[in-house]
């Protein structure tokens, strides 16, 4: 392995998936201004939309996941036309 091109501030994050509220632990070079407590100690918080607790691929499930409303906004607009 090349010497000096790896970063050197790895470190436990918890990740949470904002569709469903899973939480998981990993080891990450993400920053974070917010913190979370996750089995009895506080760590770093990133958030994300999507994980593998929630992906179709992975559930098997299709589910709809929109955290911007950008489906209700459509169904919206286009339910007058649907008329």
């Amino acid at each position: 392995m090349k010497q000096g091109i790896h970063p050197e501030n790895y470190r436990p994050v918890v990740f949470k998936d904002m569709s469903n509220g899973d939480m998981f632990l990993s080891r990450s070079t993400c920053r974070s201004n917010e913190t979370v407590e996750f089995e009895g100690e506080t760590y770093p918080l990133v958030k994300i939309e999507i994980s593998n607790t929630s992906h179709p691929f992975y559930t098997g499930k299709s589910k709809l996941v929109d955290t911007a409303g950008r489906v209700d906004k459509f169904m919206s607009r286009y339910a007058k036309a649907r008329k």
